[in-house]
């Protein structure tokens, strides 16, 4: 499979500052080979849930991602330019331009490097083969990554949004996290790789949103499978940060440890959370 040529760029962090007014310029090439974040998940998994950026601003950052809305009330998947907003009771509904959003990660979507797959029987089966590609790619790169297929089975969650003062993430999918299991569906995976080196600002490896065909499930997945189907991997070498215009925000201590609080929120079902 051949991957096409790309511009190097260094990694670089940005803390700009966004409200709902801000505008946003057709992208250059450049802008187009940027994996833009707003927030941390370390501030996430601290439980800020609130946010200066809107769904309006995302929509001028990029076309596919992944991400959350303020309260944590259910999970982002931007597909094709659309935000698309799955909630605790199952449905999906397109984001209002209006709705803040506290933490996403999104970029302009480049088929750069396509894997074909067959017989995946699970999540861990699923990531192994990724890995092996993004070696091969380049394993200090950011990928963003688009999987439409059927879907043997699929387990995913959503969340009832929560209210001030807010809880830590994990606190908050113990009591709000919803689980739904499909089989044999239709859909896109949109999935986002982290760097190793990347754990102060993210979740290093993989992250993965769903949505149906029909755009009424979708959510944060747990757990999958497949016959087969081809992944296209998106590679980017810039990355850009967005940091909240908020006081309130800049009241956490990001440098505090979360990667156990943040392993719990990507992994595990509501029964584990509970033990």
């Amino acid at each position: 499979m051949k991957m096409n040529l790309k511009k190097k760029l260094a990694v670089a962090v940005l803390a700009g500052l966004l409200t709902g007014s801000v505008s946003y310029a057709t992208p250059s090439v450049t802008e187009r080979e940027s994996l833009n974040q707003v927030a941390l998940l370390q501030s996430l998994a601290q439980g800020y849930f609130g946010g200066t950026v809107t769904v309006r601003d995302m929509r001028s950052l990029g076309d596919v991602g992944i991400g959350t809305f303020e309260g944590l009330n259910g999970e982002m998947i931007m597909l094709d330019g659309t935000v698309y907003q799955a909630l605790g009771d199952g449905r999906v509904i397109v984001a209002d331009d209006k709705t803040a959003v506290p933490y996403a990660t999104v970029t302009y979507f480049d088929d750069d490097v396509a894997l074909d797959l067959k017989d995946i029987g699970d999540k861990a089966a699923f990531e192994k083969a990724l890995n092996e590609e993004v070696k091969k790619c380049g394993e200090n790169s950011f990928y963003m990554i688009k999987l439409h297929t059927e879907f043997s089975s699929i387990l995913f969650r959503s969340e009832y949004g929560s209210q001030k003062p807010y809880p830590t993430l994990v606190e908050a999918l113990k009591g709000k996290q919803t689980e739904f299991t499909a089989n044999n569906i239709r859909g896109t995976l949109v999935g986002l790789y982290c760097p190793n080196y990347m754990a102060g600002l993210n979740s290093p490896g993989w992250h993965f949103h769903f949505i149906s065909d029909d755009r009424k499930q979708g959510g944060h997945i747990l757990e999958l499978s497949l016959k087969r189907g081809t992944v296209l991997l998106d590679k980017t070498d810039k990355f850009t940060m967005i940091i909240h215009d908020d006081p309130h925000f800049h009241e956490f201590n990001l440098a505090k440890d979360m990667s156990k609080d943040i392993r719990s929120a990507e992994q595990d079902t509501q029964a584990n959370m509970n033990k």
